[in-house]
């Protein structure tokens, strides 16, 4: 037997085993392309579950829940306005689609390379 302290995730009190650089840059950039296929998802998950698991992952999985968040709330907006307008509005939802997966990728890509991204035109509700 080892008289090494096992780690257990689950247990009471213990503090969370830091991630190493290439599995924070690996997770960042899981939850920013994840993002195209789930929308919110990876990165609402990825913040509970990562966000104590190094300085890099946290930093990511912020600013892709802001994002993605301010996505939401943009698409609302498009929403009223669609209403508004009589459905005219609804060509808005295109474009924003095409920046969004621009900006995911973008931003995976940085994640990748081990670089901090900030989504541009993202309000920050999670600081």
């Amino acid at each position: 037997m080892s008289s090494e302290p096992s780690y257990n995730p689950y247990a009471p009190g213990q503090q969370a085993q830091e991630l190493s650089p290439a599995d924070q840059r690996l997770w960042s950039t899981l939850i920013h392309l994840g993002g195209i296929v789930f929308g919110f998802w990876p990165a609402l998950i990825g913040y509970i579950v990562l966000k104590d698991r190094g300085p890099f992952v946290l930093s990511h999985t912020k600013s892709s829940l802001n994002f993605q968040i301010s996505l939401v709330l943009y698409s609302i907006v498009v929403g009223f306005f669609t209403l508004i307008t009589f459905g005219f509005g609804a060509l808005l939802y295109f474009p924003l689609a095409v920046i969004a997966v621009i900006f995911m990728i973008v931003a995976g890509l940085a994640a990748n390379r081990g670089e901090l991204y900030t989504y541009p035109l993202t309000i920050t509700i999670i600081s």
